[in-house]
């Protein structure tokens, strides 16, 4: 009954149903879902930074003025998709590309094969190095031409669209290049590793 109500009051736009993978329903709203408290953020420009490391040839910190001074893209008509069964489509993320902000890093080494975002409380998420070159592959902030939302990932949040949100981290604190998988925090409570909307891919065997 209650995934009816909802099919009922979040209609799939005509024309767009093959946007929509398999399991999903449509949603105007953007859900709240995440583990742990939102982090409330003061002073971020004396009290946020960003550290990459890893199997990197030096390892590098961020402050938040340096992040923010970095060349940002807008992509558009960007369709998300939620391992509890929402979609939304057509949205609209502005941030640092991936592959340009390996450009404002030391070297990757040969080695490095994954990535395994570290965000506020612990949460981590992981994801094959090549998905990262992706062109809608982003370090976000603005959400739909706006600074994120609080609940949404405020001040950065990691956005890999073309797989389940939650590999999206929200809070993102750290970057770490690796040179065999990792399983990220949802990943070890037995979420799919690989988290593929069009294959459903929602938990491990």
């Amino acid at each position: 009954m209650f995934d009816a109500f909802k099919r009922k009051f979040d209609a799939t736009p005509e024309g767009m149903e093959e946007r929509v993978p398999p399991g999903q329903y449509v949603t105007q709203k953007f859900p709240v879902l995440h583990y742990g408290e939102t982090p409330i953020y003061k002073e971020l420009e004396q009290t946020w930074d960003l550290r990459v490391f890893g199997e990197i040839e030096a390892p590098k910190t961020f402050s938040y003025n340096e992040f923010r001074a970095l060349p940002t893209v807008t992509i558009e008509n960007i369709d998300i998709h939620c391992v509890t069964r929402w979609s939304k489509l057509a949205t609209s993320w502005t941030g640092v590309r991936f592959r340009d902000f390996l450009t404002h890093i030391p070297a990757l080494k040969p080695s490095a094969k994954y990535v395994l975002a570290h965000s506020e409380g612990g949460y981590t998420a992981n994801m094959p190095l090549e998905i990262m070159y992706d062109d809608d592959v982003l370090l976000a902030y603005l959400y739909e031409g706006e600074e994120l939302a609080p609940d949404h990932g405020f001040p950065l949040r990691l956005f890999v669209p073309k797989k389940y949100f939650w590999k999206s981290a929200k809070w993102l604190r750290g970057i770490e290049f690796m040179s065999a998988d990792r399983l990220g925090f949802w990943e070890r409570y037995g979420y799919h590793n690989n988290a593929d909307p069009w294959q459903e891919e929602r938990h491990a065997d």
